[in-house]
This record gives C-alpha cells, structure tokens and sequence, in this order.
C-alpha cells in the first residue's frame, strides 16, 4: 500500500477526470467549484433520463442523499447500477441518515443496490448505517456509542466497501486496516457544505486510483484537510474562510503535499 496524495493529486491534475454527482441543491456549487479548483471536472446530471449515459463518460460517480426527492432516489439508482456495470466507483454520502426513516431507508437502499466503492459520512450517519447507537439532529452528527475508528472498520466489514467516517480526525478503514487523518482545521464545520466536499473531492482520487480505494480515500481527506489549514491561515472568519478554500485547494502543491498529509 503506498500512500501519496501528492503523487495522486498531480495524476488528477494531468488527466483532468470527469466526476459525475448526483447531489443535494444546498451544495451543488460548492462541491461543483471544489472539484474545478481541485483540478478534476463536475457535471451535476440528476436527470433519470440521462444518468446512465453521463455516467458511462465519468471516471467516478458521487451520490449525496441531502435534499432527497422520488425521481433523485431512481435516478441514484439508475446512474449506480450502470457504474457497477462499468466498473465506475462510487462514493455514497448519505447526509442525515439516521434523522428520518426516509433518509436511512434510502442509504440503505442504495447500498443494497448499488455496488459503492466508499461510504463517507460522518460518525452518526456511518453508525446508524451499521445499527450503533447515533444521535443525528438534522444532519449532523452529534456523536455515537462507539468510537469512529471502530465504526468504519465495522462499516467496512459488514457491508463490504470502504469507510470513510470524518470528524476532528477522520479514520478510514477496508474492514481490515485503519487509517486515521489528521489534517483539517475547525472552521470547516463552520461552512455548509464542507462534508459534501469532502465526498466530491473522494469521488476525484478514486477516479485516477479507483483500484486502491482505501489509500484514494484517506489521500483525498488530507489533501483536503490540507486545504482547510490554508484556507485559515488568512481567514477572518466563515466568509473569507469560504472562499479561500477554493484558493487553497487550486494552491495545493503535490510536491509539499506528503510532507504534510498526517496519514497513520
């Protein structure tokens, strides 16, 4: 297992891979800018009519369950099927899973059907998914009887994918092994949204290293943590802070990278 998310970031920056997302109307923008400054390319097609073609052009799709609606689910489902067919990844973002039966439901439904390559989400959606006690108040997590290192190896094991749980540090595990990332800063949980970049930003890695998901994910997580220290190095606050991680992120430089990255 080699880890170096500067080499994967300077292959994402070379061939420039299109990441289709089916994601939520509260941070279409954003996760679409954060893929662009990152160096990868977002289509945001949600049309059932259109999925499977869209995605047979992608080289991952990342769906997020944030502002769900009928058709979304359906055209989720569509769009991942084809991916499995294709051997496209597929990241699962299942935002608030655990706040309302709807909202668990149709993660699980979606794990059922749908062969994903990484589940991101944070502590509570990850537990509930997985039958540990979680508190979810909206959609977000206000903490679970276990421990996050050991929700996302019993995630792993028991639906067979790899789990990416974030939080203060993010750990990331196959069922097997456990990386723990330690990169990241507090005011990334001051902007909406920055979660559901992290997805996007996952879907990115696994699209030029979709043969080693758990290195793709823990790599994408602290190239984004990297980001978010940047970005708050001159930040006055949420606002600036906003919008100086799209600048950081387009500044993320592969050589300094794994220097940096606190991957364990």
């Amino acid at each position: 297992m080699t880890v170096s998310p500067g080499a994967t970031l300077r292959l994402l920056r070379e061939r420039k891979p299109l990441v289709h997302q089916i994601t939520n109307y509260v941070v279409m923008n954003e996760t679409a800018n954060a893929t662009l400054a990152l160096g990868a390319l977002p289509v945001m097609a949600h049309a059932r009519e259109e999925v499977e073609e869209m995605v047979a052009l992608a080289g991952a799709l990342v769906l997020n369950i944030g502002t769900l609606s009928p058709p979304w689910v359906e055209a989720m489902i569509a769009a991942g099927k084809a991916a499995g067919a294709a051997g496209t990844p597929v990241v699962l973002d299942p935002v608030g899973a655990g706040a309302t039966r709807y909202r668990t439901d149709t993660a699980k439904r979606i794990l059922c059907e749908v062969a994903v390559t990484v589940l991101r989400g944070n502590q509570g959606e990850v537990a509930t998914l997985v039958g540990v006690a979680a508190e979810v108040r909206g959609v977000e997590s206000l903490g679970a009887a276990d421990e996050p290192a050991e929700i996302a190896r019993l995630a792993a094991r028991n639906l067979g994918l790899v789990a990416s749980v974030t939080g203060v540090v993010d750990y990331v595990s196959d069922g097997e092994r456990v990386l723990s990332v330690a990169n990241g800063h507090e005011l990334l949980a001051s902007v909406t949204g920055t979660g559901c970049m992290s997805s996007a930003i996952t879907g990115c890695f696994l699209a030029v290293k979709g043969d080693e998901p758990l290195t793709a994910a823990s790599e994408a997580l602290a190239a984004f943590g990297v980001a978010g220290e940047d970005a708050a190095r001159d930040a006055k606050g949420p606002g600036s802070f906003h919008v100086g991680l799209y600048d950081a992120l387009a500044a993320l430089d592969p050589v300094t990278l794994d220097g940096r990255a606190r991957i364990t």
